[in-house]
């Protein structure tokens, strides 16, 4: 194939290997090299049929173009996350379709508008402007708890882990009882590489041990969401739980997998990408007290951190695309029905766009990053994360003086949904 270039092994096995991203700086490292030298190059497998070939792309103009054009780079029919053959196969065999779960990542026009459109509305900020009450005094809760934990916390368990949570639970009419097992199953779904969030205590899983506990959490999900859809259809209320339950897409309502996979994909991504940012943020003004100095006395740099923290973390690490015809991109010529990596926390990390990318810095613009995605597919929830973020860190500044590292942060050994999975930290209240 004429302007290929094939990634050496070494790299290749770790843009696919988990514990790599658990390694934050050594991946930038990886990332930077590959994008100065082959910015979109071949991936292929050391073992024949391991996974199917693919594309790296790695510049942000490359990734933002990708994003973009929705018409020649689809979400279908190849797995939007990247999957070994073993798990696909297993997906295929127990559902029918490439991936566990069918969400509102995985479909294209005309499909992907039409589900799009039954909740946008209700996550528009006008909308959104009417839970700030609530969200100021489960913030206040949440600051109160991690108080009265202190002086020394882990920040993800005692605050940026429950507090989204709640708000996705509330909007999805998930009791508060139920909440410890949404958190698990989420865990398993998107760290299902990774030992701790798996549950399994396994280090280095097989793919078919990975595939086996995120169908199973998948499983769980679907039977939990398909009660709440009951319960909704009979007593519909205001929240996104009944506009999905009692939706119709062309007069009819949604088939039962594609109802669950938007439960799923509200009650997961809603959550645990938000809690990422937020630790994140957390983690770079424990470790610069100037920063967290100058946005307690300058609450107008508040969307700054927000916009920053959520860029510099980067949760949702990739996803894949198809080429739907012949393009060339980046020098490389791509064919109709190849798999592509548009990668993230690549492209986020791009000097070229972020001058000093791995500096956190509260007023860094303009900051059109890249972790909402862009285009037809960008974020569904992003202004309620936003929201979320900004009201949470208000609570925090009021009642924090200081906060300052108490032991070592740990990442989660994952390639698609990442983050800090414990963040230790000494918080010394005003």
């Amino acid at each position: 194939m004429s302007g290929e270039v094939v990634l050496p092994g070494d790299l290749a096995r770790r843009v696919i290997d988990p514990h790599a991203y658990a390694a934050w700086d050594g991946l930038l490292d990886t990332f930077d090299h590959i994008r100065a030298t082959m910015p979109v190059a071949r991936v292929q497998p050391d073992t024949p049929g391991l996974f199917d070939p693919f594309w790296l792309v790695t510049r942000y103009d490359d990734v933002m173009r990708i994003s973009k054009d929705n018409a020649t780079f689809l979400n279908n029919p190849r797995p939007v996350v990247f999957s070994f053959n073993e798990a696909i196969e297993f997906s295929r065999a127990a559902t029918g379709s490439n991936m566990l779960v069918d969400s509102l990542v995985v479909f294209d026009a005309p499909i992907h508008p039409k589900y799009r459109k039954l909740t946008q509305e209700w996550f528009i900020p006008r909308n959104l402007a009417k839970l700030e009450g609530e969200l100021r005094a489960l913030a206040a809760r949440t600051v109160d708890r991690m108080l009265e934990s202190g002086p020394d916390i882990d920040f993800v368990r005692e605050v940026s882990g429950p507090y989204p949570l709640r708000v996705v639970m509330q909007i999805l009419g998930v009791p508060p009882e139920d909440e410890p097992r949404m958190q698990m199953l989420t865990q398993q779904l998107f760290g299902g590489q990774d030992k701790d969030l798996s549950g399994s205590g396994l280090d280095k899983m097989t793919p078919e041990q990975v595939v086996q506990i995120v169908a199973g959490a998948v499983r769980t999900f679907e039977d939990y969401f398909a009660q709440i859809a009951d319960e909704r259809r009979a007593h519909p209320t205001d929240d996104v739980a009944s506009v999905i339950a009692n939706a119709l897409v062309d007069g009819q309502p949604l088939p039962p997998r594609d109802m669950a996979g938007y439960y799923i994909i509200v009650a997961t991504a809603g959550h645990d990408t938000t809690s990422a940012s937020t630790a994140g943020a957390m983690q770079a003004l424990a470790n610069d007290p100037e920063q967290w100095a100058r946005v307690k006395a300058d609450r107008s740099l508040l969307p700054g951190i927000v916009e920053e923290a959520i860029r510099w973390t980067t949760p949702v690490q990739h996803f894949m695309r198809t080429a739907a015809e012949d393009v060339e991109l980046g020098g490389s010529q791509v064919k109709a029905g190849d798999w592509l990596m548009i990668n993230y926390v690549a492209a986020n990390h791009d000097p070229a766009q972020f001058p000093d990318p791995r500096r956190f810095d509260a007023a860094r613009s303009p900051n059109r990053h890249l972790a909402f995605g862009a285009g037809a597919h960008q974020c569904l929830g992003l202004h309620l994360a936003r929201l979320e973020m900004r009201i949470l860190f208000e609570a925090l500044l009021d009642r924090v003086a200081s906060v300052e590292p108490a032991g070592e942060a740990k990442r989660a050994s994952s390639t698609f949904v990442g983050g800090l999975k414990t963040l230790p930290l000494r918080v010394t209240p005003a």
